[in-house]
């Protein structure tokens, strides 16, 4: 399965946390817990993943992965001289 563009799952994943910290603050809001379990369906969507935490933990790995693999590649910045 492709994985989707860096920038997509680094959306993603950024808003899964942010429901996240909301959701640990205020457990017993609703409309906080609807959001951060839609947040997490997402992702999983996006990842191939069953399960929010794998997900993430998935999205994680790949932008690291993504970003290693870049600074592996870049050219080196000619010295200044």
């Amino acid at each position: 399965m492709p994985l989707p563009a860096r920038a997509e799952v680094a959306r993603h994943l950024e808003r899964y946390r942010e429901w996240e910290r909301l959701m640990l603050a205020s457990p017993d809001n609703r409309q906080v817990r609807g959001t951060f379990e839609s947040a997490g369906y997402t992702l999983c969507a996006l990842m191939g993943k069953r399960c929010a935490r794998e997900a993430a933990d998935a999205a994680e790995l790949y932008l690291h992965t993504h970003r290693a693999r870049a600074a592996r590649t870049s050219p080196a910045t000619p010295a200044d001289g």
